[in-house]
């Protein structure tokens, strides 16, 4: 997976922009919000894609997300379903979502409701920009008739929050 390529999608000034839209905050309050949480939800992502139970599932909601259109992210992002996001949230971050939330509105000095909207919309772009990634690099292997590197983990071997502690400068 490329993580520099979804990091900066999710962390464009579209997407900040978008984001902070929906929930009445501000691109640096978003930013705040995202750099707190994104390293959990993509460990929660790697968790969902590696655990035998999960991985099927996992596989195919990321193939369902992927047919969503991120080539206009403030088009993406007027119409995300929320509700949707709070599934995925669920899902990504399990029995850590409040604590991860609350922690997040802190740093950033929102409201929990701000900060859940926020949370809610990016998930879903979340899902969208690795499952795209996903059947990129599936239908790579495919053509190339090799077995992609890291076998089936959408990860690989990185190790997600020290790549984005670096992405996002120790945030």
């Amino acid at each position: 997976m490329d993580l520099n390529a979804l990091v900066g999608t999710l962390l464009s000034g579209d997407s900040l922009s978008n984001m902070g839209k929906i929930s009445g905050t501000s691109q640096n309050e978003v930013q705040d919000v995202l750099a707190s949480v994104l390293p959990l939800l993509l460990n929660g992502a790697q968790n969902q894609a590696q655990n035998k139970n999960t991985a099927t599932g996992f596989a195919n909601a990321l193939q369902n997300h992927a047919k969503a259109d991120t080539s206009n992210l403030a088009a993406f992002l007027s119409n995300v379903d929320l509700d949707d996001g709070g599934k995925i949230l669920g899902h990504l971050l399990g029995g850590e979502q409040q604590v991860a939330t609350q922690r997040a509105a802190k740093k950033a000095g929102l409201d929990i409701g701000k900060t859940a909207t926020i949370l809610a919309a990016a998930a879903p772009l979340l899902m969208s920009l690795m499952g795209q990634q996903s059947v990129r690099k599936n239908n790579a292997a495919r053509s190339n008739a090799v077995s992609p590197a890291g076998g089936d983990s959408l990860f690989g071997s990185a190790d997600v929050v020290k790549l984005l502690s670096t992405l996002l400068g120790g945030r």
